[in-house]
């Protein structure tokens, strides 16, 4: 996953900037002569306040940051509070797990606010807080949401290239059928499934489970999307028990090397979060290590406790979310691929408008989007092209699916410069082609076009006619697109010539 694409060294950036702002806020939590367990409170703070707050605007992600202690500071106080009941603590902890979950119905922010909260909590069963100790992590979670918006906003602001795309939001529905409200109450029953076996596993790091389960619901519309994400997650947790063994255990929590080793690993798990998320976990697991050597307790059989609380994790998340209001891979990538398409043709109508003369019309805006969503069915189609998925045919149909609009993506950025061309002049020709694409559109994304009358292709441009080369490629990949969307997904594949 380091050779993973990364166009203007983004993830090169923000990974230095998180071990540079997580390092910060340990630096100042420790110099102020906070405890260990504070430190760590405080250097997980930053690492999420790094990693969660994704607004659109520098403004939006300013505002969110400020906002964290709201989410975290009562947790906090709720969490020690409760250390020794341990049904109360369990009901309160279910609770946060609901509403967690439940604010990613409004943005950004309520995902990143809802993660922060239920990490809080996480962080007090992590180190074994109590009421005591309240103050100082207080000042610990304030000084390092200091620290790293320092950092992130002062010392190493990012300049984005281009306008910030909206952030597309959730698949529709109300009531259950809402994605945050369905998540809410399958993340609770898996989180509450996770708590009982993980208890039984062990009193005192059961919430490993329960951390496996919630984290497996993050970014997930379908089953498919659920299960594969719980798969990498145990596979990422493997390999880093394995690199624990050989390397967390035998430094016996020696600061000097195990502070180096953890600054490695929140830059891996910046750097691989979007391109691998076993990889990941590969890190995250690998900082569990080290941080347990810190704390003094690790030793080969906490290692394998943590597997054990991993599998049970993720079973309890695979159980609800094929029993508890189930959405299948195919509904939830159906849906993104429709609006994917809508957004296909708003670039183009927009691109044609712009050629037209009309200096408000800018389909830049609609392509950023298309990319935005593009990633969203790439996410959605996974399941199906996954190397262990069984289903051949429907393997086949996703790729050629993701390929083909991999080449609508490419034909809408390029149609996108030659609008942005101020030389560029308006063919007549345009308007029958991107007619054309629209019909195109149509054809895929309406509920019966049998009716609708075949029309005679349109005739391959001049290289000299840029607008048209791209519309024209346009319309051959989504003509090509009918083949696996709109035929029996389980029937073989039929290339087309």
């Amino acid at each position: 996953m380091f050779v993973a694409p990364d166009p203007g060294l983004v993830r090169l950036r923000n990974s230095l900037r998180a071990v540079l702002g997580v390092g910060l806020a340990v630096a100042v939590a420790e110099s102020c002569g906070l405890s260990l367990t504070a430190s760590i409170t405080g250097g997980l703070a930053a690492l999420l306040a790094l990693f969660t707050v994704l607004d659109g605007s520098v403004r939006a992600q300013r505002v969110t940051t400020a906002l964290l202690p709201v989410a975290g500071f009562p947790v906090l106080a709720l969490a020690t509070t409760l250390h020794g009941m341990p049904y109360a603590r369990d009901a309160a902890f279910l609770a946060i797990v609901f509403a967690g979950v439940y604010a990613r119905r409004f943005g950004p922010r309520g995902h990143a606010l809802g993660i922060f909260a239920f990490m809080m909590f996480f962080v007090t069963q992590f180190l074994h807080a109590l009421p005591a100790q309240l103050p100082e992590l207080y000042a610990a979670v304030g000084l390092a949401l200091l620290a790293s918006a320092a950092v992130r906003f002062a010392l190493w602001p990012i300049e984005r290239r281009t306008p910030p795309a909206p952030v597309p939001p959730a698949l529709p529905g109300t009531g259950l059928a809402r994605p945050a409200t369905r998540q809410a109450f399958q993340t609770t029953a898996a989180c509450a499934f996770a708590l009982a076996v993980g208890q039984a596993l062990s009193e005192d790091r059961w919430y490993w489970a329960v951390g496996t389960a919630w984290w497996i619901f993050v970014n997930t519309a379908s089953r498919g999307e659920t299960l594969v994400r719980g798969f990498r997650r145990v596979l990422g947790t493997v390999l880093g028990i394995a690199a624990g063994l050989l390397i967390a255990v035998p430094l016996h929590g020696a600061p000097a090397p195990t502070a180096a080793l953890v600054a490695v690993c929140v830059f891996g798990i910046f750097y691989t979060a979007a391109p691998s998320y076993s990889w990941m976990m590969f890190f995250v697991t690998v900082m569990a290590g080290l941080l347990y050597g810190l704390l003094g307790v690790l030793h080969p059989g906490l290692l394998l406790l943590r597997f054990q609380e991993t599998a049970v994790g993720a079973l309890g998340a695979a159980l609800a979310v094929a029993l508890i209001l189930p959405v299948t891979t195919h509904a939830a990538n159906d849906a993104w691929i429709q609006r994917a398409l809508y957004c296909v043709r708003a670039a183009t109508s927009a691109a044609l408008d712009r050629l037209a003369g009309d200096p408000e019309a800018d389909p830049a805006p609609h392509a950023a989007e298309l990319e935005l969503l593009l990633g969203r069915a790439r996410a959605a189609l996974a399941p199906l092209v996954h190397p262990l998925s069984p289903l051949r045919a429907r393997k086949a149909r996703a790729r050629q699916v993701l390929a083909l609009l991999d080449d609508c993506a490419r034909e809408v950025r390029g149609l996108v410069a030659v609008a942005a061309d101020p030389q560029a002049s308006h063919d007549a020709r345009l308007a029958a082609a991107c007619w054309r694409v629209e019909a195109a559109v149509e054809a895929l994304t309406g509920a019966d076009d049998t009716a609708r009358p075949d029309r005679p292709a349109v005739p391959g441009p001049a290289p000299a006619e840029p607008a048209l080369v791209h519309l024209h490629g346009l319309e051959h990949a989504l003509v090509a697109l009918r083949a696996p969307l709109r035929t029996d997904p389980r029937a073989p594949l039929v290339m087309s010539a």
